[in-house]
């Protein structure tokens, strides 16, 4: 049986972050690192952005860290790995291999993965769920030859790889059940502005369209709505979403319906077990009420708490004002703050037809988020800033 200190589940960058914690706390405890697919932890954000849009796909730039790291700081990074039995109170991983580690201490960091409708030809050929290199690697292949591109949905990343793909002078549509792109995030007259900016760069806007179904009897041909519509598409970008991977932790106290509950020192109520990303469903000491985020930021920030607390080293609570930014064509969004609810009033400054401008988000009297277009990372600073002491933090 091999014995570690330390075991990390899940190879992403809230994994990595959390042994580059420890590492600055523990400088010779024994540390694992297990993630499923077979490349070093990278800056998965990249996939629906630069890697789609560059003519030559930036593999050497997606690496967080060099794989010499890793050797220098002691990490065994265990790559292609999963972890198939994860056992509380004997403190086992049983690995895909048959393998079994013993620790002391670990963290769940497994991450998410996308939702998958359930709806007819989800497993067609040329239906893309956009997760990992190997999905853009076969997103960038596939588009080159096709006549139309369908991103489904109209969230952060439907629309950034709508973006990506028209600028790489690619013929893409967005279909998306509601009237604007972002509705989630944005108000209404924002919402529909970007949608507009959408359009003028040439993206085929298909509005108010539920998905039905995928059709073609081993590849894509077409895409059903609702309405009975069909829409020929050779590729689809299925983007509704994700869910935390907790499979491995299901029907214990370290999964609940909204991730894994943990404290604010991201201790789930299994002590020395901790949970970082977008499994997290942490106390916001800050905006109030319980959140669970899938930003890289979060993960980041998230990451290097629990390296700390890990290691008993340090002990410190996980209070950061929520933080995320989308880019698409020309434009760069910074969104600070709470966005769970539609805001009852909304402050504007700057101009849309600059595109260059600033969001306040009110609920009654009180700011709950600043949306930033165009902004510097003194503005972002500066947005935080303002949010706390609104806050009265």
């Amino acid at each position: 049986m091999i014995q570690r200190d330390y075991l990390i589940i899940g190879a992403g960058i809230g994994g990595v972050s959390v042994c580059e914690g420890i590492r600055k706390y523990d400088k010779k405890g024994s540390v694992t690192l297990v993630g499923g697919e077979s490349f070093y932890p990278y800056q998965r954000w990249m996939l629906s952005k630069q890697f789609l849009r560059d003519k030559t796909p930036p593999l050497k730039k997606l690496p967080h860290v060099d794989e010499r790291w890793y050797q220098a700081h002691k990490i065994e990074a265990r790559l292609g790995t999963v972890v198939t039995q994860f056992n509380i109170d004997r403190r086992l991983a049983v690995l895909g291999n048959g393998e079994t580690i013993e620790f002391n201490k670990a963290c769940l960091a497994m991450g998410s993965r996308p939702v998958r409708p359930q709806v007819a030809g989800i497993g067609l050929g040329n239906v893309i769920y956009l997760r990992t290199i190997r999905d853009a690697l076969a997103l960038r292949e596939m588009s080159i030859s096709e006549k139309m591109i369908v991103a489904v949905g109209g969230g952060l990343l439907a629309c950034e790889v709508a973006a990506s793909l028209r600028q790489s002078k690619l013929k893409i549509a967005i279909m998306h059940r509601h009237s604007s792109l972002l509705n989630r995030y944005l108000d209404p007259e924002t919402a529909a502005w970007v949608t507009e900016q959408f359009a003028k760069h040439g993206v085929t806007l298909l509005m108010g369209s539920s998905l039905n179904g995928f059709e073609g009897k081993t590849v894509l041909r077409n895409i059903q709505t609702k309405s009975g519509e069909r829409v020929a598409a050779g590729v689809a970008v299925v983007c509704c979403g994700s869910e935390p991977n907790l499979e491995i932790v299901r029907n214990t106290p370290l999964s609940g319906p909204h991730g894994s509950p943990v404290t604010d020192y991201l201790e789930t109520e299994e002590k020395g077990i901790y949970a970082v990303g977008d499994l997290a469903f942490y106390p916001d000491r800050l905006m109030g009420g319980m959140r669970r985020q899938t930003h890289w930021e979060n993960a980041c920030e998230q990451g290097a708490v629990v390296g700390a607390n890990i290691t008993g080293k340090k002990r410190q609570r996980y209070e950061q004002i929520p933080y995320f930014w989308t880019e698409m064509f020309d434009l760069k969004f910074d969104f600070v703050g709470d966005f769970n609810l539609p805001p009852t009033r909304v402050g504007l400054s700057g101009s849309y037809a600059k595109g260059r401008f600033a969001l306040r988000y009110f609920q009654g009297e009180k700011l709950r988020g600043i949306v930033l277009c165009r902004h510097s990372p003194n503005g972002v600073q500066a947005a935080k800033t303002e949010l706390r002491q609104a806050l009265g933090k």
